[in-house]
């Protein structure tokens, strides 16, 4: 994972650090009520930690990715074999069309699908088609300036959203109770609803203290070196 791909120009990730992280996560998660699996490491594709990517699930279906980056194409491949055992038939997206579970916001029944450098708009369509084929709503939002949907806005419940920059005055939003992240917090902007608590990210108060203020229990988690990464909270589990 130290060789992953980075655009945050934070540094290499230790990696020690990066696997005392990973397992508060995980606890957190079971803290929360949820029953976890572990994945094997993947030690062909240094981004595989960021599961996320690799599908989109929802009750009713599971959906295996095509990555927009061309050094994490097959990193796909373990996932659909452990999701097989959950889900009968997988969906999947198809060249040329690319889509990253990042760029895959849910909001009750309704899917946003962000157009980004990694989700291109055949991909984006081919799972849009999927989900509405199981009585799904999809959204397509074109993104400007970040890495995926989610590394701006995240779902909180209760028809509310976590929100920065170029998302706080997306029309496609507007039926929303957004609540705004200040920009010099914006890395918070991914945080994560689990059950009745909301994982933060550890070092941006305000943002932790908006999201209480709301009423929600909040969770603060170090995940320092997956920032190195471009990586947040929800990109390093898959819930279902």
């Amino acid at each position: 994972m130290v060789h992953g791909l980075s655009a945050a120009g934070l540094g290499r990730p230790d990696y020690g650090k990066a696997l005392e992280q990973h397992a508060a996560y995980v606890e957190a998660l079971r803290g929360c009520g949820l029953a976890v699996i572990v994945l094997e490491a993947d030690e062909d594709y240094p981004d595989s930690v960021f599961v996320e990517d690799t599908a989109v699930l929802s009750e009713n279906t599971a959906v295996i990715t095509r990555p927009g980056a061309a050094s994490r194409r097959g990193e796909e491949k373990s996932m659909a074999l452990a999701l097989a055992e959950f889900y009968p038939k997988l969906g999947r997206v198809l060249a040329p069309g690319t889509l990253e579970g990042g760029d895959v916001m849910r909001a009750g029944d309704r899917f946003f699908i962000g157009l980004s450098g990694r989700t291109n708009p055949t991909g984006a369509q081919q799972l849009a088609a999927i989900l509405q084929r199981h009585g799904y709503e999809t959204v397509l939002v074109p993104l400007l300036k970040v890495l995926h949907l989610k590394t701006g806005v995240s779902c909180l419940g209760d028809n509310r959203l976590l929100a920065c920059g170029e998302f706080l005055a997306q029309p496609l939003f507007s039926s929303f109770d957004v609540i705004p992240v200040p920009a010099e917090e914006s890395y918070a902007a991914n945080s994560l609803r689990v059950n009745d608590r909301v994982l933060v990210p550890a070092g941006f108060p305000r943002t932790r203290q908006a999201i209480e203020h709301a009423g929600y229990e909040t969770i603060a988690l170090d995940v320092s070196e997956f920032r190195k990464l471009d990586g947040g909270l929800s990109c390093l589990s898959l819930r279902f």
